[in-house]
């Protein structure tokens, strides 16, 4: 019998058109391994990987995704944006072991259909406003599935050459259209290399800062090492610091608020740092953030950057999200300041249309990104023409293995062009703009934050100041807006206030669906207007 859609048998001639497994007494002769002799009916002869078995479910499964996109806006109805199912769902689903034997690819799509789809909340819909986007493209897809079929691990430059060269070749690219200090470029002493998230890039950075201090002051001043950043931070940057062995005590989160837009103030920042010098502590890392995960805030580079030179210290440019947009001209101005940042994160796959994952990140010493993460066993070792002729990538990240990335952000930049990434990034801001409109003209609602990019903030008034009531209705809202499964929406804290969060992003999203999703908050916000908003 053989893998494919269905299952062969026979004693003498199989024919088969299976996945790509026959078993039986005789010759086979399906189309997954040709004519090949098997003897005794519990032998099994598999071929994993068959180029023309591959050609026909490779079909069939891009038409089951190229459906399902159809689908998303033909039949939204069928897809509730936020998943509706409970917790422990698919256990009663699905068998208590695996298979004994191969079943077909059309029985398994069905499976996914009827049980896997139900308990999938649709980041690609059209009306998925959460969170930020996981941005999707045809390019991207396609670089995912040239990445899939090369399979390369390209640790070392010896083992993809390509992998490696191109990596390099296309972070250059990227790094010119944001207009990054030419430190930051593989011509210098700095560089680029794609991690998997920006909790990744974030937490080799932290450690490349860390043992660059080390290296200075010596290793038992560890306990004494102190961080700063903002209390809108990510909260990946207190996992890499207590990764890196940072006290959770040193690890300084400046408060925020809405006189700077939850922007960091660089006087506090400074005022800190003074006060830890003063009391012996050492400032080594600051992590500065463009475009804050609750609300988009944006912390100054300009006079941060200058503050880290002043000490001496580690500046990191968290951009994961806003750091996409600054491809544009008219969003750049909110990375100036990034010459005197040591490294610089942001994460393609959020609105550059790269799919998961791809976060690029530039370090202006690839050296101190190197010493601290460099490993050389005998088996890795090879002979080079002379020392830095080649970047091993191995030693710019956590793991050995890496997937050949650059692929995919390749084949955006290269099948798009820069120009037409500008516009859509500017449509969806746009549309953010027309949402931030019908809020502002909603005398129940308000917009809360100023809005930089694509995300706006926004709530239901209070009435007579009573913000625990306040609050409650917001969360009662949410909680009905996103039952519907019609769109989906997030929502933040800022000063003590539950903020909704309305983040345009989504490759499918148009006018209408900004516009019907405006239509779904404002009636499930009447019952609570009846009553004088909140």
């Amino acid at each position: 019998m053989e893998f494919g859609n269905g299952n062969g048998t026979g004693t003498d001639n199989c024919n088969c058109n299976g996945n790509g497994i026959r078993n039986g007494n005789g010759i086979g002769n399906g189309n997954g391994n040709g004519n090949e002799k098997v003897k005794g009916a519990n032998v099994i002869k598999m071929k994993p990987m068959d180029s023309e078995l591959l050609r026909e479910q490779g079909h069939i499964m891009v038409d089951f995704i190229a459906d399902y996109y159809r689908d998303l806006q033909d039949s939204p109805q069928d897809f509730p944006v936020l998943s509706q199912v409970q917790p422990g769902y698919l256990r009663d689903m699905l068998p208590n072991s695996a298979p004994d034997q191969p079943e077909s690819l059309n029985e398994l799509l069905d499976d996914v259909t009827k049980k896997i789809m139900p308990g999938i909340t649709h980041w690609q819909s059209p009306s998925y406003f959460a969170y930020y986007a996981s941005s999707t493209s045809v390019a991207g897809f396609l670089g995912e599935m040239l990445n899939a079929g090369l399979s390369v691990v390209g640790f070392t430059w010896q083992t993809s050459p390509a992998a490696t060269e191109l990596e390099i070749i296309v972070l250059d690219w990227l790094a010119k259209l944001l207009q990054l200090p030419d430190h930051f470029l593989s011509t210098g002493h700095g560089g680029g290399v794609i991690q998997g998230t920006g909790c990744e890039a974030v937490l080799v950075v932290v450690l490349a800062a860390r043992d660059r201090i080390l290296k200075q002051v010596g290793k038992t001043v560890l306990p004494q090492l102190v961080v700063y950043a903002s209390d809108q931070t990510h909260s990946s940057f207190r996992k890499a610091c207590l990764i890196g062995g940072i006290h959770e005590d040193n690890i300084r989160l400046l408060r925020t608020d809405s006189s700077t837009n939850y922007g960091l103030l660089p006087e506090s920042l400074e005022e800190a740092i003074s006060h830890d010098l003063a009391k012996g502590f050492i400032p080594f890392f600051i992590c500065a953030t463009v475009g804050t995960t609750s609300s988009a805030a944006v912390d100054p580079l300009v006079p941060l950057g200058k503050i880290a030179k002043k000490y001496g210290i580690w500046m990191h440019v968290d951009a994961a999200y806003a750091g996409n947009a600054c491809i544009c001209p008219e969003y750049r101005k909110f990375i100036d300041g990034v010459e005197n940042a040591d490294s610089f994160n942001m994460n393609a796959h959020k609105w550059l249309f790269a799919n998961q994952t791809c976060s690029p990140l530039w370090v202006k010493d690839r050296y101190a990104l190197i010493a601290a993460l460099k490993t050389n066993p005998e088996y890795l070792e090879y002979k080079v023409s002379e020392k830095d002729a080649v970047v091993n990538y191995k030693d710019w990240q956590i793991s050995l293995s890496r997937r050949f990335r650059s692929l995919k952000l390749w084949m955006v930049l290269r099948l798009y062009g820069s120009e037409n990434l500008r516009n859509f990034i500017r449509e969806h801001v746009n549309l953010a703009k027309q949402f931030e409109d019908y809020v502002t003209q909603d005398p129940h609602f308000e917009v809360v934050t100023t809005r930089y990019f694509s995300l706006v903030c926004f709530r239901l008034v209070p009435v007579d100041g009573d913000e625990d009531k306040c609050n409650q209705r917001n969360r009662e809202l949410l909680a009905a807006i996103n039952s519907t499964g019609k769109i989906f929406i997030s929502h933040t804290a800022l000063s003590g206030q539950f903020i909704l969060r309305f983040a345009v992003g989504a490759p499918l999203t148009e006018e209408k669906h900004v516009t019907e999703a405006w239509q779904i908050i404002q009636k499930h916000a009447t019952k609570f207007n009846r009553n004088g908003n909140c």
